[in-house]
């Protein structure tokens, strides 16, 4: 070995020697033996030197990192020989080598590259070699994920043509189920790759089914189980809900049960389809509905659930296909409630088809349990078991099932059905294990009764029911019986613990008196803790699916084996507990129900008061939107107020012609030199006119500082209180109407003396007239042109009146308008004042609740501490749920009072 070692590293120009010394190795190291006729110990003695030939070769690291440089050469003479030799290498020391390869750089990308070689042998053989590199080594799965795996092998599937392809396909498909099992990040990124949907077309089987090849078949097989891989009950809920709904999306699950539906399809792989339909489905709603609408294509139509619970009762099937129907009959009730309520309502009276021409699952339930034979006894009664699984309205239901026995006797109930088969289960001629039948029956009234007081008092309402049990218990079995045994005392104790007391004769107190005179406590214990000692519990609690080697294992089921661990401890505590104890615990019961029921109205009431608060937050929000449309309106007013100051700045300059005309006037008169007395008089009352006009400018010039404190008032009118800002805005608006009424009084007064000039003036141009002192015509035109401007001034003088009068008119309107928003931000502080009292009403209330809430709360934990010391198992969840559902509430309801 060290000659052929040193060749591959002294060599490596000559491929031809390379390849020889490869290929001498790997014969070496291989356990392949030519000749059949090697016994036992030549082929462990063969194994023995092939493993110590790789300890050799591996115990220096440099000699495979060395082979892992010669898997990066294209001559097919030296490829291919190492890649067998380094497969056989993991094959005889996979941990060792795995990790050798791991620490090397690029190690596993140089392996990857073998499934892109265009030379199919070195392709095939580099799919084994990755299958022994990613066995029970998760980092490298994902590494070799990574590196693209995923869509290499897939491409190969779909290229050697799916399920109809050869060995290459099975060899992909191994790998995949080597990267994908238990390896919950590969299968994230499998998802989140949207390989599911590549998997479809695996699974288009055509409608002639018939003289499929022993290949197909494991191919199919193979990618069942992949399937049943990333949808694994083990998997995390999370992991498995995605890809559920994923296989639905792209419609895998219709392509399963079409298969599951079709002819001709070769049992073990309609076994695996049911299997993989049933965890493809298990707890997902989605998927659930979508199975109970399938139909089988028969004529008339049937549920595809009624065509497999046919094959689960009928007891020519195969067994492992039975075992499997039930198992996708129980996921399809996992978790769901709605599927329980319909396999329950076809057995209830106003359901039932009085025609029969159909079949429902209810009625071949029902015949599965009383049929002689005792596997379809133990899976109907499982299978109704799981109907009824956490779902109390439904056992209540169940109760008023009636069956008709014979002709002319009257019907009895299912119950009762139940109890006189398995008091009676000896005296019947079965096929199979008669402990089957009435283990089978004892799960079903266990799983029946459990935490349903009304079935109990059914049950204890046939007075036979209770001496058959202590007698079963009491008598010394055999070990075959002793898991009948312990499921009836198991039974009997449910009886005790969830007896509600309703019938006089079998109180708790009486059975457990009972009890103690014909069995013995410690007995009764002893014969409670059969169940779980038995080895077939032990293995029906390791995972859903039911798996039985034959049917004389069939015993126990898995979701039993919970309800079991779950009742054991309770039921042996209620044995040992005496009357006194049991009316304490009913008395804190009571109470702590009547704290419940306080607790609950608090809520409720709380509840209220947060749909108040939320109306009144709703009623608060329109009040701000009215604001703000009253706050828009406030700024239309204040543009029209820019508006009127724009108009008072234009009176101004109509007011500063005037002045300049009659100065004009005045001046025209003194040149003409008409009688000067006359003149310096009209100068006089010019001049008084003039005064007056310097008045009226500077109470202008007020008007406009004014105006300018009107125009930044929107902006204080932003920020103060909306009741304030409607004062201020009515007190400058009655300003301006007293300066616009000063003005007009002033205007009204200019009028009147030019009124009085006018008249002055024509008793100036009478005398004129009339006196000997001749007038020139430039005088006559002067008048002309007076009398054509003292005209101009009174039309001016009239304008300046209807602008006046347009100006009054629009402020009253706006006094209007603004008296208007007085009235409704009065109205609104009104609202205001008033939803702020019923806020503070609210939060006293509250608070007063959230006291009398915690006060309640203390009652309960030193009620619960008293149960604790009594020996009662007390829940902490419900303490801790219920403190944080308070400080919740009161969290929110301090949030809520705040705002």
């Amino acid at each position: 070995m060290d000659h052929l070692l040193r060749v591959l590293q002294t060599d490596r120009s000559d491929s031809e020697i390379i390849g020889y010394a490869l290929d001498t190795l790997y014969n070496i190291i291989s356990n392949d033996l030519e000749e059949e006729e090697q016994d036992e110990n030549s082929q462990k003695q063969t194994e023995d030197l092939g493993s110590q030939f790789t300890e050799i070769f591996i115990k220096q690291q440099e000699n495979v990192t060395l082979l892992l440089t010669y898997l990066e050469e294209f001559d097919f003479h030296v490829r291919w020989p190492g890649v067998k030799l380094l497969t056989v290498l993991l094959k005889q020391q996979g941990p060792q080598v795995q990790q050798i390869i791991l620490v090397s750089p690029m190690g596993v990308s140089r392996l990857m590259d073998l499934l892109a070689d265009s030379r199919e042998v070195i392709r095939n053989d580099g799919v084994l070699l990755l299958q022994q590199l990613t066995k029970s080594n998760a980092a490298i799965q994902k590494i070799v994920a990574f590196e693209n795996a995923f869509e290499r092998l897939l491409d190969i599937i779909t290229d050697e043509g799916n399920s109809d392809g050869g060995i290459v396909v099975e060899d992909c498909l191994l790998l995949l189920q080597n990267l994908l099992k238990n390896n919950n990040s590969n299968q994230n990124f499998f998802k989140e790759g949207s390989y599911i949907q590549r998997m479809k077309p695996w699974f288009e089987v055509g409608d002639d089914n018939a003289g499929w090849s022993a290949q197909k078949v494991t191919n199919l097989h193979l990618m069942l189980q992949l399937v049943r891989v990333l949808v694994s009950p083990t998997n995390p809920p999370g992991a498995t809900s995605s890809c559920q709904k994923a296989m639905f999306l792209c419609g895998l699950l219709q392509q399963l049960c079409t298969i599951l539906m079709a002819t001709g399809v070769p049992a073990d792989i309609l076994t695996e389809t049911i299997n993989t339909v049933s965890e493809v489905i298990r707890g997902c709603q989605m998927n659930q509905d979508y199975f109970a609408s399938v139909n089988a294509p028969s004529n008339p139509p049937r549920p595809a659930i009624v065509v497999l619970l046919m094959s689960m009762v009928n007891e020519r099937q195969p067994f492992v296909l039975r075992c499997a129907v039930l198992y996708c009959f129980q996921c399809f009730l996992y978790k769901n409630q709605k599927g329980q309520g319909e396999i329950v309502s076809t057995l209830l009276p106003s359901t039932i088809d009085a025609t029969g021409n159909s079949v429902s699952a209810g009625q071949l339930l029902c015949g599965g349990l009383f049929s002689t034979d005792s596997l379809s006894n133990w899976c109907a009664a499982v299978a109704l078991a799981h109907a009824l699984q956490e779902n109390a309205p439904l056992k209540e239901q169940l109760l008023r099932v009636q069956l008709a026995t014979s002709l002319g006797n009257p019907p009895v109930s299912l119950l009762q059905q139940c109890t006189n088969i398995l008091s009676q289960g000896d005296k019947i001629d079965r096929r199979g294990s008669k402990v089957q039948t009435r283990v089978g029956l004892l799960i079903l009234l266990c799983t029946w009764l459990s935490n349903c007081p009304i079935a109990v008092t059914h049950f204890l309402h046939n007075s036979a029911n209770v001496p058959f049990l202590t007698g079963q218990i009491a008598e010394n079995l055999g070990v075959e019986e002793h898991v009948v045994q312990g499921l009836c005392a198991l039974l009997l104790g449910i009886s005790i613990y969830y007896n509600d007391n309703s019938l006089e004769d079998y109180r708790k107190e009486k059975l457990k008196q009972l009890i103690e005179k014909r069995i013995g406590k410690e007995n009764f214990t002893e014969k409670l803790g059969f169940i779980s000692k038995h080895e077939l519990y032990s293995r029906a609690a390791q995972k859903p699916q039911p798996s039985f080697s034959n049917p004389d294992y069939v015993m126990f089921d898995h979701e039993f084996t919970k309800l079991v661990k779950e009742l054991e401890g309770i039921i042996t505590k209620a044995i040992y507990k005496t009357t006194e104890e049991d009316k304490k615990e009913e008395e804190v019961k009571k109470t702590l129900e009547q704290h419940d029921n306080i607790v609950t109205h608090y809520k409720s009431v709380i509840r209220v008061q947060d749909q108040e608060l939320e109306e009144l937050k709703k009623q608060v929000e329109s009040l701000k939107v009215q604001n703000e449309q009253l706050q828009t309106t406030t700024t239309q007013q204040v543009s029209q107020i820019q508006q009127h100051k724009d108009q008072y700045n234009l009176l101004k300059v109509q007011l500063g012609k005037d002045n300049h005309h009659h100065s004009s006037c005045n001046d025209v008169v003194q040149m003409n030199g008409v009688q000067p007395e006359e003149v310096s008089r009209l100068r006089e009352e010019a001049e008084e006119l003039k005064h007056r006009l310097e008045l009226l400018e500077e109470q202008l010039r007020e008007k406009d500082s004014l105006i300018e404190t009107l125009k930044c008032s929107p902006l204080a009118m932003e920020t103060a209180d909306r009741s304030s800002q409607t004062h201020r805005g009515l007190e400058v608006d009655s300003e301006l109407h007293r300066e616009v009424e000063t003005l007009r009084t002033q205007i009204q007064l200019q009028t009147t003396d030019i009124a009085r000039l006018q008249m002055e003036k024509q008793d100036l141009l009478q005398q004129m007239s009339a006196a000997p002192v001749p007038v020139s015509g430039d005088g006559g035109t002067m008048t002309a042109g007076l009398e054509g401007r003292l005209s101009a001034l009174l039309q001016e003088t009239k304008e300046l009146k209807n602008e006046i009068a347009s100006l009054t008119e629009e402020r009253t309107s706006l006094k209007q308008q603004l008296d208007s928003s007085n009235s409704t931000v009065a109205i609104l502080r009104t609202d205001k004042s008033t939803l702020q009292q019923e806020v503070a009403e609210s939060k006293k209330e509250q608070d007063d609740l959230l006291v009398l809430l915690a006060d309640q709360d203390q009652k309960i934990v030193a009620l619960k501490n008293k149960l604790k010391e009594l020996g009662e198992p007390v829940e902490d969840e419900d303490d801790i749920e219920s403190g944080d559902q308070g400080e919740e509430d009161e969290e929110d309801g301090k949030e809520e009072a705040e705002d």
